[in-house]
């Protein structure tokens, strides 16, 4: 029997931004399924406390707080950072998840680029800044995971402001990556590690906001956490997740598409460029 990751043990501490729904919330509902203790933190108090209502039925035993935090204010991820070691006295995983989608144009609707990068960017970044100095000092094996997307890899049209988010929050996690691996005196077995999670297309209610009902080819919020685990417990960094649509095989010939456009000097985003369809589509057939 494999065992787990050793920050996703038993009396570990997990503190989760955007937790009171989808893969947050999924996220929690594991973490507590193997004993370790939870700070889970949303910006919406009430979706929030349905969350905390819902675990503490499942595991009436946990220990399990909350607190609201809005993730693009450096100072309120810092009072986050202040509860959970006053409450745990350590953090093994932060994941920072807390994310938006909106309507976004390259050349219109101004206020949602705001919004959007303050969010899923800017989270992200004042998260590490509030977490990872105590968390190295701290001397214990523990994990940042940095929710990404692969629009921010392969960055498909109609979504602007959201792809680049999620483009940001990869060259983030990399950076952060690189930089823990080089840090002095961050070795096994109390290393911290990042690690970038990128869902496939998972049915949240983000995504329902959209779309009404469950598709066919989407997962679950739980069966994405899922897959993260394995690749957690395999150490990978990129955690590129498949869908009943799309498999990881797919998902690296798109990526490779894409990078050649660059090599190749096709033109921008050629995956979608009508001179480019029927090659794209042959390319995908190969074997």
């Amino acid at each position: 029997m494999s065992m787990q990751h050793p920050a996703l043990q038993a009396n570990k501490v997990a503190v989760i931004t955007g937790g009171a729904s989808g893969l947050g919330l999924a996220a929690a509902n594991k973490f507590l399924s193997l004993g370790m203790k939870v700070l889970l933190s949303d910006i919406d108090e009430s979706a929030l406390q349905t969350a905390v209502n819902e675990l503490h039925e499942q595991y009436p035993n946990a220990d399990l707080i909350t607190s609201t935090a809005d993730v693009s204010q450096l100072a309120s991820l810092e009072k986050l950072q202040e509860q959970a070691f006053a409450q745990f006295g350590r953090v093994n995983v932060l994941m920072n998840n807390a994310g938006i989608a909106k309507r976004s144009s390259s050349w219109d609707n101004y206020d949602n680029w705001q919004e959007i990068v303050n969010i899923n960017l800017w989270g992200v970044i004042n998260g590490q800044q509030a977490f990872c100095k105590s968390m190295l000092a701290q001397n214990e094996p523990a994990i940042i995971i940095n929710t990404g997307s692969k629009q921010g890899i392969t960055c498909p049209p109609g979504s602007p402001a959201y792809n680049v988010s999620k483009a940001a929050v990869k060259a983030l996690t990399e950076s952060l990556q690189h930089e823990l691996r080089n840090a002095e005196g961050n070795e096994a077995p109390n290393e911290v590690s990042a690690h970038l999670l990128v869902p496939g297309f998972v049915y949240t209610g983000m995504i329902k906001r959209f779309i009404p009902e469950k598709p066919a080819f989407a997962w679950s919020p739980e069966q994405t956490i899922d897959y993260m685990m394995q690749r957690l417990e395999a150490g990978d960094f990129y955690i590129i997740c498949p869908d009943n649509e799309t498999t990881r095989e797919m998902d690296n010939k798109r990526v490779l598409w894409g990078a050649t456009d660059i090599s190749l000097n096709r033109p921008a985003l050629s995956r979608w460029h009508p001179d480019y369809s029927e090659a794209f589509a042959r390319y995908m057939e190969e074997e």
